[in-house]
């Protein structure tokens, strides 16, 4: 059995899927490979995220928003986009998810745990349903 690798994409790779990555990370337990990246960069994870996460016990601080090319998703069983609409690329014999969730650069703390939330549960999901 191979270890299925997923590949949260958003458009600034600094929030959504930095935190969707990072939570996978830490359920699965070396489970599933875990990938993020973005149709255009941020220079760096927004700190409101990072805040979020540290709460959580989770840091952040060492990732890097990248940008998605054609060889990240080759490497992705399962791409999970959230908000890029017609940027996120669809790349032949990839499982999609859509997860529609804000944004959330500009939010206050607490709207931001309610993402953060959000992403945990779905993640939750995910990782029973990669892992049955």
């Amino acid at each position: 059995m191979t270890t299925p690798v997923v590949l949260f994409v958003c458009v600034h790779n600094a929030g959504r899927s930095q935190m969707a990555a990072a939570l996978l990370e830490h359920h699965a337990e070396g489970r599933v490979r875990v990938l993020s990246a973005g149709t255009a960069p941020a220079d760096e994870i927004h700190p409101v995220v990072l805040n979020s996460m540290r709460e959580l016990g989770l840091d952040l601080a060492d990732r890097q928003p990248r940008v998605l090319d054609a060889d990240i998703a080759q490497e992705a069983d399962v791409v999970i986009t959230m908000g890029c609409g017609d940027t996120c690329p669809i790349f032949p014999g990839k499982r999609y998810l859509d997860w529609a969730l804000e944004d959330p650069k500009g939010k206050s703390p607490d709207e931001v745990r309610e993402i953060r939330d959000d992403i945990d549960r779905r993640v939750r999901e995910l990782l029973a349903e990669l892992t049955a």
